[in-house]
């Protein structure tokens, strides 16, 4: 009969065998390339791929970086590639690996899911159903991995990776009259929520109104007395992206206010042969038009202000 001691020692080897033929099945299973980067950067060599050693993502200190202790290095994120690596035959294919590109053997979805498994809490839950989403953005459509710093994080350059997709909003920013993002002192995620949010348009705050009050506090109000289409929307006489009309606005006054309030009383389209203003005082045409008197146009608290003169 075998003593305890000897037992135990069975045992341990026994559990150690397991573990090693399980370890050995998972990794061939797997089946990761041998070295590591080491093994990719013998062809990957490129100024691109090793400006990762200048980013967050090779920080060996950082244990959830995919360079810190016990990650995969590259294969964390591009998975396993110790087909890719191995030697292939003349004239044979060799096995493609998860690339974060358009031409990618791997689907938008499954490109994005080796980003979310680490960057869920950046992503957040908006994501899934966003108009990025519906539209098959991939993180890496946005955001460059290997860079030092991330473009798309940084406020001066940020709008130009923005601006790839949207050009119509390009186009806008360069009109005289614009937020400061083509500047580089104002960026598109001051207002827009790029991971999904329950807006319209991926606004940061739950309204137009909201996301333009975190600058423009001054015009918040309450009022005692309100013009109703400042409170109801921003966007209603301001274009956000930008506009040839002082203010940002999306038509010129009288024109603008024209759009909502009858001419009578303030006759003021009758024109000269020379375009000019014919018998009408030039306050109702010139100048701020409407606004020389109605400057308090986003609201009053003034008791005899209704006419917003005050």
């Amino acid at each position: 009969m075998l003593s305890t001691k000897t037992a135990r020692r069975i045992a341990a080897l026994a559990m150690a065998t397991l573990a090693i033929a399980w370890a050995g099945t998972s990794a061939a299973e797997e089946n990761y390339s041998r070295k590591g980067a080491d093994t990719c950067f013998q062809c990957h060599d490129d100024q691109a791929t090793l400006a990762v050693f200048r980013s967050k993502h090779a920080n060996p200190s950082d244990p959830d970086s995919p360079f810190g202790h016990g990650q995969l290095q590259c294969e964390s994120c591009h998975g396993p590639g110790g087909d890719h690596a191995r030697r292939v035959r003349r004239g044979q294919e060799r096995p493609a690996i998860t690339a974060f590109a358009a031409d990618s053997v791997a689907s938008i979805a499954e490109q994005n899911a080796f980003c979310v498994e680490c960057h869920q809490a950046d992503t957040g839950a908006a994501w899934h159903g966003s108009t990025h989403d519906i539209n098959t953005v991939s993180c890496a459509g946005c955001h460059s991995s290997h860079a030092e710093r991330d473009p798309v994080l940084a406020t001066s350059t940020q709008a130009e990776v923005c601006f790839d997709c949207h050009q119509q909003q390009r186009t806008q920013s360069m009109k005289p009259f614009s937020h400061p993002v083509r500047q580089g002192k104002m960026d598109c995620t001051s207002c827009h929520s790029p991971h999904g949010n329950s807006a319209d348009t991926l606004l940061a705050r739950t309204d137009a109104n909201r996301t333009c009050y975190e600058c423009h506090a001054e015009v918040r109000g309450p009022y005692l007395w309100e013009h109703a289409p400042v409170a109801e929307d921003c966007g209603n006489c301001h274009n956000p992206h930008g506009s040839n009309q002082p203010g940002m606005l999306s038509m010129r006054a009288p024109m603008l206010c024209q759009s909502c309030h009858s001419q009578a009383g303030h006759p003021s389209v009758p024109q000269d042969a020379r375009g000019l203003p014919s018998n009408l005082p030039s306050s109702l045409l010139l100048g701020q038009s409407c606004m020389n008197c109605h400057e308090q146009v986003h609201g009053s608290n003034h008791p005899s202000g209704s006419k917003l003169m005050r």
